[in-house]
């Protein structure tokens, strides 16, 4: 029966940690994300990221979004979004070198986008960043895929 109940117990963690789908971030009004890595599993059949906005200052101030590309792409992604502006969250329209990107926004709100998990693939080179102007430099981390 030990056995049993450990056998049971250790199925139901691997498969609880098995699929990571979410990326949960924060970022605030000193242009930084609360976390400089975040981790997904290849098998999502959807990831979901959410973002929240912890500071208080107006999005035309210090708005913030989250984009995923390849690290290769990061900053031309985000040189290329300057110059699509804030209507469009500094994102090219149509950019196929992002897999995904949250709308832009300021202090006290959140968003959230969601992608088919096959846009990654598991052991490539992706980074996560804000693409308004200027923070994409320092507010950017890695995005692992497993």
């Amino acid at each position: 029966m030990r056995i049993l109940l450990t056998t049971a117990l250790l199925l139901l963690a691997n498969s609880a940690s098995a699929e990571n789908c979410a990326i949960d971030l924060q970022g605030n009004d000193m242009m930084k994300f609360d976390k400089a890595t975040v981790t997904v599993s290849a098998s999502c059949k959807t990831i979901v990221v959410k973002l929240t906005h912890s500071g208080k200052l107006p999005v035309t101030a210090m708005g913030h979004n989250v984009v995923i590309s390849t690290t290769a792409n990061l900053q031309p992604v985000a040189q290329d979004g300057m110059k699509a502006g804030a209507p469009l969250s500094y994102v090219m329209a149509g950019d196929k070198r992002v897999v995904a990107f949250t709308k832009l926004i300021g202090g006290g709100a959140s968003t959230t986008v969601s992608f088919p998990g096959k846009a990654l693939k598991a052991g490539g080179d992706y980074s996560f960043f804000c693409s308004f102007p200027g923070h994409w430099a320092i507010m950017k981390g890695k995005l692992i895929v497993q």
